[in-house]
């Protein structure tokens, strides 16, 4: 492929050179390709443009002198970089209907909602995610929620050439602010809320809504939460179509009378006084926003309220998201993802109305992450759980210790409510063992995860496993 394939405008007096492969990272430079220098969080691209050269980079991308004699300069080589994987791989996002999901929390099953609505109508759906991606039931591993923006076309490539006709994906802030995304026209882009999250990125919250809202330039018709606080700040200025969704509100869809349990959900979804009734097996208080704002979007794109809710009957949840353990010792256990304030008190709260006898729940922060949510967590779990167990969750480079300590300082006058147990193998055992006949312990923070990161590397912690051992030992 000659660089003026792939590099429309800007190619310049390489325009016939023949390119073998195109790469932002310099330890993947061969013979004959392209090295793209971006300017990343962690490090700068061009340090290692001399690097790529010297192992037969035909061409380097560049924002600024590298003082090679084969650079090519840009404006902005992130987005050069998304719009030259796109034509590397011949455009295959041209061939997909993409609809692109992003919020704090929801997006995963938000993503799994969608797909399995779309493969009831018989439709063949690729999935791009935090658990795992996915062309059709085809499992491929997931490093990031969003991939890089030669993996993503790469992904787009593969869904193509087997054949399907619908991607579904989360859009991640990190993603949008880095435009991975670039250049990508979305058939729908969803909203589901805005809550505390990724500020050791981002900073302050208007820089992560902002970051959030890109997706919003970019498709066709924009399905947005109308009870979420951030809602007219997100809707604010946007040209595309814009919907809306509500559990009890004002919305353009709404959910009424919804039923909440541990093991499931039910509710009317009303459109234009047209009410058909959805139920499904997925708990959870959050569930009628997650299933309203796949509802809708599907709606908008075409499909009927009852395939709709035949799909949503059939539905058996998300891995790590309320997934309920067996157990059968008279208490339930339930796997969480819910690593965020709002996440945290939305769990807790579901199962907090429900018929129980003590609410445990066990939970950590990440370290290298944002600080100040900590003892917000903290604080959530003293004022919703009968008893806490504070542990490690993915440390990284912090002393756990540490993270522990900024979690108490949001449980302050709470302490006959906590304990600590730093190692999180012994917690989940400890949460088994003092539990009751009627107890739900919620192990929140790792959800779908089976790895622990830890300053000396990652190790398996698969919290399913953990449980099953627990309770063979009571």
């Amino acid at each position: 492929m000659k660089l003026s394939d792939i590099m429309k405008e800007n190619a310049g007096r390489f325009a016939d050179v023949e390119i073998t492969g195109l790469t932002c990272d310099s330890r993947n430079v061969t013979k004959g390709s392209v090295f793209v220098c971006i300017n990343g969080a962690a490090q700068d691209g061009h340090k290692y443009a001399k690097s790529a050269y010297d192992s037969g980079a035909a061409v380097i991308v560049c924002e600024k002198d590298t003082g090679l004699d084969n650079q090519i300069f840009v404006e902005d080589s992130r987005k050069e970089y998304a719009k030259m994987s796109a034509n590397w791989f011949s455009n295959p996002a041209k061939k997909l209907k993409i609809i692109g999901v992003t919020g704090t929390n929801g997006k995963t099953s938000v993503s799994y909602m969608i797909k399995e609505i779309l493969e009831n109508c018989g439709h063949k759906v690729g999935l791009v995610g935090t658990i795992q991606n996915m062309i059709g039931d085809e499992i491929l591993p997931s490093k990031n929620t969003t991939p890089s923006g030669y993996e993503l076309q790469s992904m787009f490539s593969l869904m193509v050439a087997a054949g399907c006709d619908y991607c579904v994906m989360e859009v991640s802030s990190h993603a949008l602010d880095q435009d991975r995304v670039y250049g990508i026209e979305f058939e729908a882009a969803l909203f589901t809320n805005l809550t505390q999250d990724h500020l050791d990125y981002h900073i302050t919250m208007e820089n992560y809504l902002m970051a959030k809202k890109k997706l919003f330039k970019c498709c066709k018709v924009a399905v947005m939460n109308r009870d979420d606080s951030y809602f007219e700040a997100m809707a604010d200025g946007l040209t595309c179509r814009t919907v809306t969704y509500s559990v009890g509100g004002e919305a353009d869809y709404l959910a009424l009378n919804p039923v909440l349990r541990p093991d499931g959900s039910e509710f009317d979804l009303s459109v234009n006084g047209k009410v058909t009734h959805v139920k499904t097996s997925i708990g959870g208080k959050f569930t009628p926003y997650n299933a309203m704002c796949a509802a809708s979007c599907m709606m908008e794109l075409g499909f009927s309220a009852e395939k709709i809710s035949d799909a949503f009957a059939k539905m058996k949840g998300v891995k790590g998201r309320a997934e309920v353990v067996p157990c059968d010792k008279g208490f339930t256990v339930i796997i969480d993802y819910a690593h965020t304030p709002d996440g945290l008190e939305n769990i807790l709260k579901t199962f907090a109305e429900c018929e129980k006898n003590r609410l445990i729940v066990l939970f950590g922060c990440g370290g290298d992450r944002d600080r100040t949510k900590r003892p917000k967590m903290g604080a959530i779990a003293a004022n919703n759980a009968d008893h806490v167990i504070v542990t490690s969750d993915n440390p990284r480079s912090e002393d756990p210790s540490a993270i522990i300590s900024d979690i108490l300082e949001g449980m302050r006058g709470c302490e006959e409510k906590y304990e600590v147990v730093e190692n999180r193998v012994e917690a989940i055992k400890k949460a088994v063992q003092i539990a009751a006949k009627g107890d739900i312990i919620i192990l929140a923070g790792k959800g779908h995860e089976t790895y622990q990161i830890l300053k000396d590397g990652t190790i398996h912690l698969d919290e399913r496993e953990v449980v099953a051992e627990a309770l063979k030992e009571i």
